[in-house]
């Protein structure tokens, strides 16, 4: 019998030898399989398989303390300290939502300044230097293919044969980069403010 909330949440029972067990596979799973069910967005529940008693948040936890203790430390001691010695203090209630709200955030802010660069990015120059440096790339890897530069890679755009100035310093390359970083720049300020 598969057994999942109504609201679309997968119900993990845990059992008292520490298995876990997905209701929604049928399958046995690992604190690694839940991690990755979180980073692919979906929501779970850890009930205790005896009492029924909600117990996500201690195994969220226990996520948290595998990933530190494999070298993934995202929780910076002093932060680690700060958060213990709110434990017992008048506002500790508060945190929760403080950081939550924080965090929330600062997802936002991540989405935005992704779809900023992608959007600088798409219409740039860096796209078609991108472009002429694959082409470049390709060209090159066919000369390592049994025939040399006699049979180029079938899909490779046609190598550009730079002008003089371009292949003694790529000046203009250089300052076009430096124009579009400028640029990007500026976006990256108006964002912030």
């Amino acid at each position: 019998m598969k057994k999942q909330a109504s609201d679309g949440v997968v119900i993990v029972k845990k059992y008292a030898n520490r298995r876990l067990y997905n209701t929604e596979t049928s399958s046995y799973i690992t604190l690694d399989h839940l991690a990755g069910m979180i980073r692919a967005g979906r929501d779970f529940k850890v009930v205790d398989a005896k009492t029924d008693e909600d117990i996500t948040h201690n195994v969220l936890t226990q996520i948290i303390m595998e990933e530190e203790s494999r070298g993934e430390t995202m929780l910076p001691v002093n932060f680690l300290r700060q958060l213990i010695s709110m434990y017992g203090d008048s506002m500790q209630a508060m945190v929760p939502g403080y950081l939550e709200a924080s965090m929330d955030s600062f997802r936002r802010n991540q989405e935005q300044f992704k779809s900023a660069v992608e959007g600088a990015f798409a219409n740039s120059p860096f796209a078609e230097i991108a472009k002429r440096n694959m082409a470049m790339f390709e060209a090159a890897a066919s000369a390592f293919q049994p025939g040399g530069a006699a049979n180029p890679a079938p899909n490779a755009a046609p190598a550009a044969t730079p002008t003089a100035p371009e292949a003694s310093s790529g000046e203009g390359d250089v300052s076009a980069l430096k124009a579009e970083l400028a640029r990007l720049q500026e976006k990256i300020e108006k964002l912030g403010k």
